[in-house]
């Protein structure tokens, strides 16, 4: 199973004004017409937050309108940028959508992975939480399938990055509880999140957590203390999630670099190391590049 993740996309309004001379909306449709083309095509295509850059109708219309372009089963969550109702009726036809309630959880049965999004924004805050309801509400779905191989999707990663500024506004509660909680549960193998744009990879506990990068600009690497907050032009990006039937294996995918190619095949004897690979032999030097 193939799981794409595009994460803090912050659409807006037409004219509102770019950052770092990046234009989010476009970066948006490079995304998606980057996933469309894909082969394989992703199973799915899970969206961590920050849909929306204020969380506004009118960019929640744009979030409409770019999506008619993408046939890919989706799956959303809200992020700190977001507002939740506002999201609820965007996505309300969408039958995993929940149609009520204090917070936008919910499961995913029909794939060979268990698919688990959990909410973690607070109103009118940009740190996050689990507190005891999301927490216990997370525990009972994971004690129906335990034997199910799971992914839990949440925007908030249950880590500290390094970059002090980013963790000010990180998930200030319930991390230690998650642990736990996880830690009794073998079967989740993944937890992805968003919120840092940058990728990062770290683990809770036992298990793995990925955090994509964002699809606009990244977050400065600087782990001085006391950094200033600092935005770099780094590459636009996606998490690619590719399960072998026992493990998460994650890339990086830089959608806006994808047509500079270059084929190496004519470099060498292509179809000789071909057939020693596919044996399992390893490439002698002499085979060429």
């Amino acid at each position: 199973m193939l799981i794409a993740q595009i994460t803090d996309t912050h659409l807006r309004e037409p004219d509102a004004l770019a950052t770092l001379g990046v234009d989010n909306n476009a970066n948006f449709a490079a995304a998606v017409s980057f996933l469309e083309g894909m082969k394989p095509r992703p199973d799915v295509v899970l969206a961590t937050g920050d849909l929306t850059n204020r969380g506004k109708s009118e960019e929640y219309a744009i979030l409409r309108h770019l999506l008619r372009d993408l046939h890919i089963p989706l799956f959303v969550i809200p992020g700190n940028h977001d507002d939740r109702e506002l999201l609820r009726e965007t996505f309300g036809g969408q039958a995993y959508v929940p149609s009520a309630g204090e917070f936008f959880h919910y499961v995913v049965d029909d794939y060979p992975v268990r698919l688990i999004a959990v909410d973690t924004t607070l109103a009118n805050r940009h740190d996050g939480a689990l507190c005891a309801a999301r927490l216990d509400w997370l525990a009972t779905r994971l004690e129906e399938a335990p034997e199910q191989a799971t992914l839990i999707f949440m925007h908030h990663p249950p880590i500290k990055t390094g970059i002090w500024w980013i963790d000010g506004i990180g998930l200030l509660q319930g991390a230690v509880e998650l642990q736990r909680i996880v830690e009794r549960h073998s079967q989740v193998k993944l937890i992805v999140c968003g919120h840092i744009h940058r990728p990062v990879e770290s683990q809770l506990g036992q298990t793995p957590v990925t955090v994509a990068p964002s699809t606009v600009h990244q977050v400065c690497l600087d782990i001085a203390p006391e950094s200033p907050p600092v935005f770099v032009r780094e590459p636009p990006a996606l998490k690619l999630h590719y399960w072998n039937n026992t493990v998460f294996v994650s890339h990086t995918a830089y959608f806006d670099l994808a047509a500079e190619r270059i084929d190496l095949t004519r470099f060498m004897d292509w179809e000789e190391r071909r057939k020693i690979i596919r044996n399992g032999q390893g490439t002698p030097k002499k085979i060429g590049y």
